[in-house]
């Protein structure tokens, strides 16, 4: 390949030929260039230049003149060079297949780092698009024709020791574990996990396969960690923004002795692999974050699963616009949680947002002057500003007995982790007739479901009426990554979305609507974080009398829109017009509801 200009056709670049390249290409003014040389003349660090530019922070000359960061500053490198650009996504490669091409020593002499194993080809990373004296000497070895690609040089020597020190990991783990037992391979050898020969869960090399599982889990914004085990593999995925993700097949060696790391730090029972177990983990990230994982197992056909759920504590401080309350919602919800006594109820599936929903409102609630409890299974996140009660149905302490329990310390406000049975609908309701603020949640499609679910467990009508003081429905929605959305005009289709959205309920559509594309920030995949959808009925002298041991369910819907109720696909509908999302997302968590 013919380098720019009249530089050697064999060589590294230098700082001066960097500042020359982005003055030519209009990047940089050239007053601006020229002065930053003359500084620098006499700089001879191993530095990449490209590293030393993106220090200084400059904007670029060129509209609409963002700062000439690493990734704007390699994606110019890639332009200049003629050669393909290449971000490195560690969770999409499969770092034990390229450490393999060459040692992390030639990796590391060289600057370049293996991205891809094709059939026949192999794409190489590297920020020296002009020093290729490795390729003739690598390609012989390798039978494969070699692709340069241009990634940023900060993340080809960070990936460069963290992906080979992995791979060294597994592979001194499988060297030093017993090969025979890689483990279970049917369900009929279930029984015999815990009785055979496994690597030491302590051992340095598991340790570091742990953590580094984890630093990546928390630096992808993931939610869930799940570790699975198959046939003649480990899997692990990564629940990103609500969608599983694959990175990694691990051995089941290796895997089994991640399993039992976790387990010993959340001070789980390591040798029971046969029933499910719950645990929990605090950690912090290398910025100092604190982290709560809770951890759950379940025994399968393959051996044992584990899930570890990722909580931020910031959660807590989130005010509710951040959460995706609108105003009117905001307006009705405290509406409700200021109310002295009687039962809120928040509905939806798992994994709808409710419990975070929840702590929320009970941080906003637990001042001073009141005793707020809580009865969990399992406690999701320990919060100091109120009390909080594991339940624990082996030894008989299930909801009902907790909410008993609790009745005799003096509580103001009480959280029921979940309704499941009429004993405990029972209970929660006799503490709110004797004067506490309880609230729970219900696995239910709807607001108005709700009612119609307590009356399926058996609580009387007339109950419901005294104590109830409003439920709200929510889902959880991708929302449009804010760095790369883009906005195009209402087409036939999108017309015929946005009908399908609102109808039954009127309601004028946006003159634009806004869609993915896909950028660096979300990982190409056009979406960036949650938010919340939210639909509040708010009892009234009116809906409580429709409430009869045969309720009227439409009915009851019907007068809740009356008095202001906003069905799920109408919350959705406003944040589509507001740019937030798409309909396609909407109509993916609230198709069946309203």
């Amino acid at each position: 390949m013919n380098t720019p200009g009249d530089a050697p056709a064999d060589h590294r670049l230098s700082l001066i030929e960097v500042i020359d390249a982005l003055v030519a290409s209009g990047l940089v003014a050239a007053d601006v260039g020229e002065k930053f040389k003359l500084e620098r003349r006499y700089f001879k660090g191993d530095i990449h230049p490209l590293i030393v530019v993106a220090e200084q922070r400059w904007k670029s000359s060129k509209p609409p003149h963002k700062v000439l960061d690493m990734e704007a500053l390699t994606q110019w490198l890639a332009t200049w060079s003629g050669l393909p650009y290449f971000h490195i996504d560690p969770l999409k490669i499969n770092f034990s297949v390229v450490t393999e091409v060459m040692s992390s020593n030639y990796a590391a002499r060289f600057r370049v780092l293996p991205v891809e194993v094709r059939a026949n080809e192999v794409l190489i990373a590297t920020a020296e698009p002009f020093d290729c004296s490795w390729e003739a000497e690598l390609k012989p070895i390798l039978r494969k024709e070699i692709r340069r690609v241009i990634a940023s040089p900060e993340d080809i020597a960070r990936f460069q020791v963290e992906f080979y020190n992995l791979a060294k990991s597994i592979k001194s783990a499988m060297a030093r574990g017993d090969m025979g037992s890689v483990g279970v391979s049917n369900f009929e050898q279930l029984v015999e996990l815990g009785k055979g020969k496994n690597l030491d869960a302590n051992d340095q090399h598991v340790v570091r396969i742990v953590d580094w599982i984890w630093q990546y889990a928390f630096d992808q914004r993931a939610s869930d960690i799940h570790i699975e085990p198959r046939r003649e593999f480990g899997v692990v995925r990564f629940r990103i923004d609500g969608v599983l993700h694959q990175v990694y097949q691990i051995p089941m060696p290796v895997l089994n002795a991640m399993t039992s790391r976790v387990k010993i730090l959340g001070r789980m029972d390591v040798v029971e692999k046969r029933r499910p177990q719950d645990g929990r983990i605090k950690t912090r990230t290398p910025e100092g974050q604190e982290v709560e994982l809770r951890l759950s197992t379940l025994p399968t056909a393959f051996g044992e699963k584990m899930v570890m759920r990722i909580f931020d504590p910031d959660v807590l401080v989130r005010d509710f616009s951040e959460l995706g309350f609108g105003e009117d919602d905001e307006r009705r919800w405290q509406q409700m949680t200021r109310q002295p006594n009687g039962i809120i109820l928040v509905t939806g599936p798992t994994g709808s947002g409710k419990t975070t929903t929840l702590y929320s409102t009970l941080k906003q609630l637990a001042t001073d002057e009141v005793n707020v409890c809580t009865l969990e299974d399992p406690i999701e996140m320990v919060e100091a500003s109120f009390n909080q009660v594991q339940i624990q149905s082996e030894i008989g302490m299930g909801f009902a007995e907790g909410i008993r329990s609790l009745m005799r310390q003096d509580p103001d406000i009480i959280m029921v982790g979940e309704i499941r049975d009429l004993e405990t609908a029972d209970m929660a309701i006799q503490a709110a007739l004797t004067g506490h603020l309880v609230l729970s949640t219900l696995h239910t499609n709807d607001a108005a479901s709700a009612i119609t679910r307590l009356l399926d467990l058996g609580v009387p009508s007339y109950l419901i009426q005294s104590v109830l003081l409003g439920v709200m429905a929510q889902r959880l929605i991708r929302t449009l990554c804010p760095a790369c959305k883009i906005a195009g005009g209402l087409r036939a289709e999108d017309e015929t979305a946005w009908n399908g959205l609102v109808v039954p309920y009127k309601s004028s559509r946006p003159t634009t609507l806004y869609h993915p594309q896909g950028c660096l920030e979300c990982r190409r995949t056009g979406y960036q974080g949650r938010v919340g959808l939210y639909e509040l009925l708010l009892m009234s002298p009116e809906l409580r009398a429709l409430i009869t041991a045969d309720t009227d369910i439409a009915r009851l819907r019907e007068q809740a829109m009356r008095e202001g109720m906003k069905p799920l696909r109408i919350s959705g509908a406003k944040k589509v017009a507001a740019g937030i999302t798409t309909i396609e997302e909407v109509l993916k968590v609230a198709s069946g509801t309203g």
